[in-house]
């Protein structure tokens, strides 16, 4: 059995991270969004991993490798996809890599608690031709929609104005060799995409076999930042403290906290679930629960929480708490005005904010 992950796609929704970043490399819990689904994979005994990629090959092939990084046994081939024009295309488009095996597509934006081995292990047992993951969800018009007759499915559609359940498919999908067929037989939808759900509801329609299994646990699609800022709490909440770095007497550390080598925390407070990335300095700050803080960043004076930073930033002299934010790589904030009570911020890599 294969894996397939789609990692093009532009990520609009996330500007202006994504201006200079793949929105799968952006981190949670100091780990990139698209690792979580990689080590699903492997964790399911999936070792033969093909990644669609498009613009932003290049950087992702630069923080992926070949799969050297899991194990000698893991290999990643990469197929290049030349715009993003739907999941049913990015099938197409892997063919050649996936032949006739069954395997597993996996989104590269999204994240189970779960992750995927029991899934795997029932798709091995039941041998349906399609099973597809489904999880209620309170604005289903935003999602592609599973209609259920008696355990079965009956009907998807995609982002309906008029949603049949509140049933959204979860990025995660296993199919046989029949959904080639089935991504050959449909047309564009309205938005000019080949749509997977288009292409599982042929599967319905010519009498396959598509078998729901409805999540246990969370799922997460972290194309905004609300939903990233959720993934990384959500992760933290399940994360056990370890100090490798410095910590001096003047400081305290609360609750579940990772901070890592090089790090040095000087007359602070951290209180966890939070992880500091290695050779940070955190001098007179206050890092409250639900942070993450990539390497070679430096905070002085700062109070932030349910935050992520990224790498080789500075925040410096802040005279409000920073709080929900998404702040990308090399970032300078300093002082800012005092007038808020809480700054929320969602800054590009290289950006500068602050009173000269």
């Amino acid at each position: 059995m294969k894996g397939l992950i789609l990692s093009g796609g532009k990520g609009t929704r996330l500007r202006p991270i994504t201006f200079t970043q793949a929105k799968q490399l952006v981190p949670v819990a100091n780990k990139p969004v698209l690792f979580y689904g990689i080590e699903a994979l492997i964790e399911a005994g999936i070792k033969d991993i093909g990644i669609v990629v498009g613009d932003t090959k290049r950087e992702i092939e630069e923080a992926v490798g070949r799969g050297e990084r899991w194990g000698k046994d893991v290999k990643i081939t990469y197929i290049e996809q030349e715009a993003p024009l739907g999941l049913a295309h990015a099938v197409l488009v892997a063919e050649s890599f996936l032949g006739e095996e069954e395997f597993v597509m996996y989104l590269g934006d999204n994240i189970l608690k779960s992750g995927i081995t029991s899934l795997v292990q029932e798709f091995r047992e039941r041998k349906p031709n399609a099973l597809i993951l489904l999880t209620e969800v309170p604005n289903p018009q935003m999602f592609g929609v599973a209609e259920l007759c008696d355990g079965r499915v009956v009907r998807l559609v995609e982002k309906p104005k008029v949603p049949p359940s509140n049933l959204a498919l979860v990025g995660v999908y296993m199919f046989d060799h029949h959904i080639f067929e089935a991504a050959r037989s449909i047309k564009p939808s309205w938005r000019g995409e080949l749509e997977i759900t288009d292409a599982i509801q042929f599967l319905i329609e010519k009498g396959y076999e598509v078998i729901p299994h409805m999540v246990s646990g969370w799922w997460k699609d972290t194309g905004k930042i609300e939903d990233i800022l959720e993934a990384n709490r959500l992760i933290l909440e399940d994360i056990s403290g370890r100090i490798e770095g410095q910590v001096d007497a003047d400081s305290r550390v609360n609750g579940q906290v990772i901070i890592e080598k090089g790090t040095k925390i000087i007359n602070s407070v951290i209180r966890g679930p939070a992880i500091i990335g290695e050779d940070c300095e955190i001098i007179n700050c206050y890092i409250g629960p639900y942070t993450s803080i990539q390497r070679k960043c430096r905070l002085l004076g700062t109070e932030i929480e349910h935050s992520i930073v990224l790498e080789a930033s500075e925040i410096i002299d802040i005279g409000s708490r920073i709080d929900e934010s998404l702040i990308g790589r090399e970032v300078k904030i300093y002082k800012c005005p005092p007038r808020p009570l809480v700054y929320r911020f969602m800054v590009g890599d290289k950006s500068e904010i602050g009173l000269k």
